[in-house]
């Protein structure tokens, strides 16, 4: 069954995990001098007068960590749980790689079940009962260790594509220790004056029996137990790394290596609360007290951390491995503060009012209406463009025109009836609705008012309202309702009457669009709508 005291711990750790924390995005540091250091000025110079595009690297704070935890020995003894305390600085090399100098120190305990005699091990500190069973010892430690560090630390989560500065620090870690352990061992119940009989021990049961029968004989070491009256120096063979020093013959002095790795969870630009995993490998089989020449014995450590940022945050970024190098380069995409951007150019090389990157004329004469493609308006479709018609409605069968627009039709001498006169109308605006809509706009409306104002004032034309939208049903029904529209306005609102109104729609064309065409010609007055389903109100 799973302890009150681990389910306190996992809940703890997930309450942190699943809390909300705002995932910063901004990357004003970059232009900020004040978080530069003097050494890094004049690479903040270079970027900012656009000699080099990469900013410089900011001040960070560094970290001041403080630990405690489980401690244990793996090594020839069965271990049992020891406690251990670790405080530590560590700084910022980039957003990546950190480095952390720090102590940790801890007292570690191992007892083992096997009965051991004087052919398999060192005799020197053990005095035992000589009885029945011809003697012999049960191993068993109490170490004292200590540590000084420097360790390489690699974020795995700082860098990311796809949010912010990271809430959750996972990391790993390699370094180097150099190791002070003083190894002790238990043998008599009060001193040494009364040794323990190792040899009345039942060795036939399970191991956790035999462990309390050798606690119940005196060998006890108790999780806070320091009381030295029990203890003897441990026998230390000194056959690996002799140089790096015993002392008093259980004092082991050793280089190690540190591997390790850990999760630190950000609370604030201060705080962040931490579980670490750390072993220390010595190169040397003696610091659980037998020296078996198998196997080295490693130092396991999980602790608990608590990490607090030091610096002054008004020149200084909280340390770099809560920062994402990436913010800089997506803030810049999205609003460009470095970039060189090219000036907008619009040019329109015909004056036309379209410019040419959409203008399907480039060279529109001068002074010639055009549509919303920069294409001269040709009302009667002749090849001669309504600036230079000078017959605006030529009538297809008197197709082909000369230069100036006019057709090849003779004239009507039938019952000597003139030709028809052209309209003096020049030219009428165009009327646009919004996209979907058959409401006249107030902009709509101020056209019509002036072009009903010309057609009352020219009682021989009339007015072609063409529509366009043919694509598919919904489409001409809304050229339909656009042309109507038009038409119910002027013959409604402004008095023009219902005969001098032609009524046209579903033309090739944009769909919002609807051109007055004054003319002479005749045309139906009334169409009726192509889809009423579809009709808007």
């Amino acid at each position: 069954m799973v302890s009150k005291k681990f389910k306190l711990i996992l809940a703890l750790l997930g309450l942190i995990q699943t809390a909300s924390f705002g995932q910063a995005t901004d990357a004003n540091w970059v232009y900020d001098s004040s978080k530069i250091s003097t050494k890094n000025m004049p690479h903040y110079s270079e970027f900012t007068n656009y000699q080099t595009p990469y900013p410089a690297k900011p001040r960070s704070m560094w970290e001041l960590g403080i630990g405690g935890g489980l401690s244990m020995i793996i090594g020839d003894i069965d271990p049992q749980p020891g406690i251990g305390g670790s405080l530590s600085a560590r700084k910022a090399l980039g957003h990546v790689v950190s480095v952390r100098a720090g102590w940790a120190g801890s007292l570690n305990y191992g007892l083992d079940y096997r009965l051991r005699h004087v052919s398999f091990g060192e005799p020197d500190p053990w005095q035992h009962y000589e009885g029945p069973n011809g003697g012999g010892y049960v191993a068993n430690y109490r170490t004292q260790m200590h540590q000084l560090s420097l360790d390489a630390l690699f974020s795995l989560n700082t860098i990311n594509h796809y949010r912010g500065n990271p809430k959750v620090d996972w990391y790993t870690l390699v370094g180097y220790s150099i190791t002070y352990a003083d190894v002790d061992v238990i043998n008599g119940v009060k001193g040494f004056s009364t040794p323990v009989n190792f040899g009345a021990i039942n060795y036939e049961g399970s191991r956790s029996d035999i462990k309390d029968d050798l606690k119940s004989a005196g060998i006890d070491h108790g999780l806070f137990e320091f009381s030295n009256d029990k203890y003897k120096n441990a026998p230390v063979k000194n056959e690996s790394r002799g140089s790096v020093g015993v002392h008093d013959g259980n004092e082991l002095t050793r280089h190690a290596v540190n591997v390790g790795t850990g999760v630190a969870f950000k609370l604030s630009n201060k705080i962040n609360l931490g579980i670490e995993e750390r072993i220390t490998i010595p190169f040397d089989d003696n610091w659980d007290g037998v020296w078996a020449g198998k196997s080295n014995d490693i130092l396991t450590s999980t602790q608990f951390r608590v990490n607090i940022n030091m610096g002054n945050p008004a020149s200084h970024l909280e340390p770099l491995w809560w920062v994402n190098p990436f913010n800089y380069l997506y803030n810049e995409v999205a609003t460009p503060r470095h970039m060189k951007l090219p000036p907008v150019v619009l040019p329109d090389a015909d004056g036309d009012g379209v410019t040419d990157q959409f203008d399907m004329e480039p060279n529109t004469p001068a002074g010639c209406a055009v549509d919303s493609h920069g294409v001269s308006l040709d009302t009667d479709g002749d090849g001669v463009p309504d600036c230079r018609d000078k017959e605006k409605l030529t009538p297809q069968n008197c197709f082909p025109v000369n230069a100036d627009g006019v057709g090849a039709c003779p004239p009507d001498t039938c019952c000597n009836r003139p030709l028809p006169q052209a309209c003096n109308i020049g030219s009428l605006p165009s009327v646009q609705f919004k996209a979907g809509s058959a409401s006249l706009s107030s902009t709509a409306k101020s056209l019509l008012d002036n072009v009903a104002s010309q057609l009352q004032a020219n009682p021989d034309c009339k007015v072609k309202l063409v529509g366009y939208g043919a694509s598919d049903k919904r489409s001409q029904q809304l050229s339909w309702d656009h042309v109507n529209a038009i038409k119910t306005y002027l013959t409604e609102q402004k008095g023009i009457s219902e005969s001098r109104v032609i009524f046209t729609y579903g033309q090739q064309g944009t769909g919002t669009t609807v051109d007055l065409v004054p003319t002479t010609e005749e045309g139906p007055n009334t169409v009726p709508a192509p889809h009423p389903n579809l009709r808007k109100g």
